[in-house]
């Protein structure tokens, strides 16, 4: 006959701390610590645990409790006040940055109407899947999960939701099975709306990245974000610059057709950190187009992402701050 020691013994080379065992009256009862396991692995630690234990002489019945340790996320959003600032390429990278440096990182692509990380990150056409009506994100080159809308509809196909909708879909991106990982970086749609209230709602970030521009139309509707989040509660992290420089490929000249440290004098006058600049280059562009963000390579640009992303690794890992306040 089989008595706990026994059974505990049995059960250690195959879950080590993870299986706690009751025995009694030939009936196993195993509590199974399934914390950071993705369904595959869950499932086949469950099956292996039950075999172990039904093959034990004198052990007429085996059930097997599955729990998890809810994991303490840090939301990250990534906001901008319009589109066309280059905010997808920033969020990104900078998630991809963070994973190169030690975090964990899911990255949610939440602008529901135009997503566009699943080419970004290189895994168009790709599909999460659903069990347990629970979404799994889909692995990516770079070791960053995702979930994204542009996942869940055909190509080309236009979102035309009400933003009920729209916030709900928010919700199921962020709820999904995000297993271990400790940082969730959320692509923002532009503008102030109905997404981004349902973020500062429900999911409350632990802070926010803003992106902009040099120029002035760009930074006016940077302004506006930042005094959302902030009235909100919601810590501003700092402010990058994107498309910040051009340097001419045949002379190496720089020219500024955006302008030039307008968001960095901003960030200044608004008495928020002040991130970096991303340049305005080439590489930039055909990369992401390609699939291959630019942090992933050896090249000049990414040197300007990786200063972002060490500072926002830096905030987080001294526990964020209050929110800044607009003067």
């Amino acid at each position: 006959m089989t008595d706990i020691d026994a059974l505990n013994a049995a059960l250690l080379p195959i879950a080590g701390p993870r299986a706690t065992a009751r025995l009694e009256d030939g009936r196993a009862s195993i509590i199974l610590d399934v914390s950071g396991l993705d369904p595959t692995a869950r499932d086949m630690l469950e099956a292996a645990v039950k075999r172990c234990a039904t093959a034990l002489p004198g052990i007429s019945e085996v059930r097997v409790a599955l729990t998890s340790q809810r994991t303490q996320r840090q939301i990250i959003a990534v906001a901008s006040g319009k589109g066309g600032v280059g905010k997808s390429t920033v969020s990104a990278n900078l998630a991809i940055a963070l994973h190169q440096l030690g975090r964990k990182v899911g990255l949610v692509d939440a602008d529901i109407y135009g997503p566009s990380q699943p080419t970004l990150m290189g895994v168009e056409g790709s599909r999460p899947t659903a069990p347990d009506k629970l979404l799994v994100p889909v692995e990516t080159p770079s070791g960053v999960p995702i979930l994204s809308m542009g996942q869940l509809v055909a190509p080309d196909q236009a979102i035309a939701w009400r933003g009920p909708m729209a916030a709900g879909a928010l919700g199921q991106l962020v709820d999904a099975d995000w297993g271990d990982a400790d940082t969730l970086i959320i692509d923002m749609p532009p503008g102030t709306g109905d997404v981004q209230l349902t973020m500062i709602q429900k999911h409350r970030p632990s802070g926010v990245v803003i992106v902009s521009t040099p120029q002035d139309l760009a930074l006016i509707d940077a302004k506006r974000a930042i005094d959302l989040f902030v009235k909100s509660g919601i810590p501003i992290i700092g402010l990058v610059e994107n498309m910040a420089g051009y340097a001419c490929p045949s002379c190496g000249a720089i020219s500024d057709p955006f302008g030039s440290g307008g968001a960095e004098l901003a960030a200044d006058i608004l008495e928020i950190p002040f991130l970096g600049r991303i340049p305005l280059d080439i590489a930039i562009r055909t990369g992401s187009d390609a699939g291959h963000p630019p942090v992933t390579g050896n090249g000049p640009e990414r040197a300007a992402f990786m200063g972002v992303a060490e500072i926002v690794r830096d905030w987080i890992e001294r526990g964020g701050k209050h929110a800044t306040h607009i003067g």
